[in-house]
């Protein structure tokens, strides 16, 4: 367990860059004053911004580069552009040096898991990384994955996704066998793709000892808490995340609305004042910002590209607990477990076919 933990930043990642990354750090710091902070991007920006904020100045280093990752490029083209001497590329690397303990970044998605995984590589038994968030249900928190880190992926793919999600649940909600079940369009047995429908049967007859399979969980079974850990692949993943984080704004707007159309709701909103906020609170997707790319050999957080300084303070603060909470360290214990769960579900999966 670091004394320090040591938060490297893509302070060029994002809509906006520094102007944003800098005072999220700045919140987060205030959250987690034991943190340090590598800061690499344009210094001219980033020092602007740290003229603000003199406690943050205090724990940070600057690193200066003048390239940074293009928020529309592809994987192939920040690797060839941006290896070696971008800002994300170098907060990835400080993590590879022992620099830093996580890297942040509110960069280029698909940029980001590609180099994070070019640099840091994979742990062994996985093939490609994942985006692993944690999603307020009605019931607490539960772990979904993936989020869009890669796209589509075989059964093979899914049963992997299982385990480092149960990995980050056991971890984060101190559980010895979390619940899993697979993001699907019904819960009976016969629905789906045949990718989905052959992880079923694998996990099922696999009967991991670190996690306890429940079977298809529907799209609205996500808010409903109906497992600590929904699995999907990419594509559909995303969509479901977007989609709920729309449909919040949504409700949000609605309520402002209604709330602001006549005198008597007015009235009756200052008397519930309170009580509109916590649901504002509940509903505001900056306070579940942060994604964890599972798989890798070190932690990468991904924030969302167009969040605030509010929110992008709440991605570190997710790289803070993922770092003090040895996140790399226990999941490398649970995909050791039971002699490699990996390698059984290969087997298993080649014996089914």
């Amino acid at each position: 367990m670091p004394q320090k933990v040591r938060i490297a930043l893509d302070a060029m990642g994002g809509d906006v860059g520094a102007s944003v990354v800098i005072p999220g750090a700045a919140i987060s710091l205030t959250r987690h004053p034991d943190a340090e902070f590598l800061l690499f991007g344009d210094r001219g920006a980033i020092d602007a911004q740290l003229a603000k904020h003199p406690a943050l100045k205090a724990v940070s280093s600057v690193i200066h580069t003048d390239v940074a990752v293009s928020m529309h490029d592809k994987p192939s083209q920040a690797l060839r552009r941006g290896r070696k001497n971008s800002s994300m590329w170098l907060a990835i690397e400080a993590v590879k040096k022992g620099e830093a303990d996580v890297a942040v970044s509110a960069g280029n998605t698909g940029a980001l898991a590609a180099m994070a995984r070019f640099c840091l590589r994979m742990l062994p038994g996985i093939d490609r990384p994942a985006l692993a968030a944690i999603w307020p249900t009605t019931r607490g928190d539960s772990v979904v994955l993936d989020l869009g880190a890669t796209i589509g992926g075989d059964a093979q793919h899914l049963v992997t996704l299982a385990v480092m999600g149960s990995a980050m649940a056991s971890v984060l909600f101190d559980l010895d066998r979390p619940t899993v079940g697979l993001l699907n369009i019904g819960v009976e047995e016969i629905k789906g793709h045949e990718e989905i429908r052959e992880a079923a049967e694998l996990l099922r007859s696999m009967n991991l000892s670190q996690l306890n399979y429940i079977g298809f969980v529907e799209g609205d079974g996500i808010g409903k808490g109906l497992a600590d850990v929904i699995v999907s692949e990419g594509f559909s993943g995303n969509i479901a995340l977007k989609a709920a984080e729309g449909t919040a704004r949504q409700i949000s707007e609605f309520l402002r609305e209604a709330l602001s159309s006549r005198w008597l709701s007015r009235i009756g909103y200052l008397l519930a004042r309170p009580a509109f906020r916590a649901l504002r609170d509940k509903l505001d997707p900056s306070k579940s910002n942060g994604s964890v790319v599972l798989g890798l050999n070190g932690i990468v957080v991904k924030s969302h590209g167009g969040t605030d300084a509010d929110g992008f303070a709440y991605a570190v603060d997710v790289g803070y607990e993922m770092a003090r909470c040895d996140l790399l360290n226990k999941i490398n214990q649970m995909l050791k477990r039971d002699g490699g769960s990996l390698a059984q579900a290969s087997a298993t999966q080649e014996a089914v076919s």
